[in-house]
């Protein structure tokens, strides 16, 4: 099955609305370009290049082909998988299995609205909505379809069980909502700048968690594919140690060493023993390690890595390899989590690659940020590996096959429907992982309609706030005061700061303050680099590397600008914002 098949290249340039419904989508060729009439759906621009050329692929050749499968490279799939099974039948430690639930319909749809922030539209506090009408404004119309097929559901499944809840009726909750229509985002580069994970505020990356949730449970219902959350049973884990231990546990022990970790210590120190050999190894993660050898390492790293005792010297690049996938897989809850192993597997069965991508983006956004983090520093040294293919001859081909089977294999979901799949999933997840390793760099961006959603649900917020304070006697005694105060405030800044002009602060440069003139090409880096050039006072120490400018309040909470954004295309965008230049996560 070879669902990459499209061209030879595909560079994601966008995120727009697509009308591609359900039926057109399945019927859809892979690699084809919708022109959408409405918007139904966020989906991805995407910029084929060579096309013309896929045509004329040359015969498969297992290595070097980055694009094609067939059943002969699914070889080291099965070898990889084989080692796990014998890892394990070897094992004579007992080990405790997360048991996954299967909650039911109604049980499913419940905790789906809690994870999408929709809670108070259901249960005790149904009477009182108004917190989530701000939210539902903002969504599109397939949003608000998946939202207002989880309530009914909700609602039903309480009226069979005789709840004494008051379930709002699901005409009244999207009657209200305004439709307005959405803008298709088409532009190969986003001039208000493309915001990646890490450059928003906490409080608006949990907006946009939700919106991420409905998005994806939005695009399966329009595909016709069954979008359901895992759940595992809550079961006693180790509390200490490396192997076998939850990443929560392995994170918390590492801060005590090193304060402000967010990598495991033993997925570092791994990854740099396997790289200070050279990473031209041939077979480098498809050759296993001497299987008793890797043991007894184990066994040894359990009991002196956080001492400092471990003699690292002694350590093959196989071993050390062989160790790494054992960290993996040895996880009590898949990297990828129980809630979303599953849908990460079924992203190989929809129809188009853009849709794929798509997915794939949202389930990165929806991941719990230790998970992410851990995947994405994964994801980047299987990349630097596979940059030396021509002398480890491991293509991406290859690293898929051997990384797939410790990341999507989970016996939580029971044996025997995984002996009974494994050869469905094989092909499958391997497309998926090297999907995921191809476009690693895409899928850590946030879509620019979640972010204008988010700038909307906060614009919202903040009218109905300061409506509500309006109307309270408190304010009206300080009407005059404040007005006065305003009317100085903006008198003051009219005269300091003139029309088309930004001021700019830098606390932490020896330039701290600066009037900048907005201008059609000016970037955000331009603004950095006139700071650093000032020597006057002080001079910072801090490079260009470790500042950036930020955009701060208006309609944002706070975003870290990329070096490419056109600031009066963004200062249009959000003309309240403060713009301050600082390092990162201060």
């Amino acid at each position: 099955m070879n669902w990459l098949s499209g061209s030879q290249r595909v560079v994601l340039t966008a995120y727009h609305p697509s009308s591609t419904n359900a039926a057109a989508g399945n019927q859809a060729k892979e690699g084809e370009e919708a022109c959408p009439a409405s918007r139904r759906s966020g989906q991805y621009t995407m910029h084929h290049e060579n096309s013309k050329k896929a045509t004329e692929r040359p015969a498969f050749d297992r290595s070097s082909s980055q694009d094609s499968l067939d059943e002969l490279s699914m070889d080291d799939y099965w070898k990889e998988l084989e080692n796990i099974h014998e890892t394990r039948k070897n094992s004579h430690e007992e080990e405790e299995v997360v048991v996954v639930k299967e909650p039911d319909e109604g049980e499913l749809e419940e905790e789906w609205l809690k994870e999408a922030g929709l809670s108070n539209l259901f249960g005790e506090s149904a009477e009182d909505p108004v917190e989530s009408m701000v939210f539902l404004s903002t969504l599109t119309r397939t949003q608000k379809a998946a939202v207002q097929k989880r309530v009914e559901t909700v609602t039903q499944t309480m009226r069979k069980k005789n709840k004494q809840h008051q379930v709002p009726d699901v005409r009244d909750i999207f009657r209200i909502q305004n439709d307005p229509k959405e803008k298709n985002f088409r532009l190969p580069k986003d001039k208000t700048g493309t915001t990646k994970i890490g450059d928003l505020a906490p409080q608006d990356m949990k907006k946009v968690y939700s919106l991420a949730l409905i998005e994806l449970t939005a695009l399966y219902d329009i595909l016709g594919t069954e979008f359901k959350q895992q759940k595992a049973l809550k079961i006693k884990t180790k509390d200490s140690g490396l192997f076998g231990v939850p990443l929560s546990v392995l994170l918390e022990q590492d801060q005590k060493k090193v304060p402000g970790t967010k990598i495991p210590l033993i997925l570092q120190k791994l990854i740099s023993q396997i790289e200070e050999a050279r990473l031209d190894t041939e077979g480098l993660l498809r050759i296993p390690g001497v299987a008793a050898r890797v043991k007894s390492l184990c066994q040894e790293l359990e009991a002196k890595f956080y001492e400092g005792t471990f003699n690292w010297e002694m350590v093959k690049q196989h071993d050390a390899a062989s160790l790494l996938k054992l960290f993996i897989r040895e996880l009590p809850q898949p990297l990828l989590t129980v809630e979303y192993l599953k849908a990460f597997q079924d992203v190989q069965y929809l129809p188009t690659r853009k849709q794929q991508l798509q997915a794939l983006n949202l389930l990165v956004l929806l991941l719990p940020e230790a998970n992410r983090d851990m995947l994405k520093v994964l994801l980047e040294f299987l990349q630097r590996i596979i940059d030396y293919r021509d002398k480890n001859k491991m293509t991406l081909n290859n690293i898929a096959m051997v990384v797939a089977p410790n990341l999507f294999t989970f016996h939580g979901f029971g044996s025997k429907s995984i002996e009974q799949n494994e050869f469905v999933m094989a092909a499958g997840t391997a497309n998926v992982m090297r999907f995921m390793i191809k476009y690693q760099k895409l899928l850590w961006t946030i879509p620019k309609f979640i972010v204008n959603q988010v700038r909307k649900q906060n614009a919202e917020s903040q009218r109905k706030e300061r409506k509500d304070k309006a109307m309270k006697k408190l304010l009206k005694k300080m009407a005059y005061d404040r007005e006065k105060h305003e009317k100085q405030d903006k008198n003051s800044n009219d005269a300091d700061v003139p029309q088309g002009v930004i001021r700019v602060q830098a606390p932490h440069l020896s330039k701290v303050s600066m009037a900048i003139q907005l201008t059609e090409e000016l970037k955000a880096s331009d603004i950095v680099a006139r700071f650093l050039s000032q020597k006057s006072g002080v001079v910072s120490s801090l490079q260009k590397e470790e500042v950036f400018l930020y955009e701060i309040g208006g309609n944002i909470g706070e975003r870290c600008l990329d070096d490419d954004t056109y600031m009066k295309d963004l200062y249009q965008l959000n003309p309240n914002a403060e713009w301050v230049i600082k390092p990162k996560n201060i």
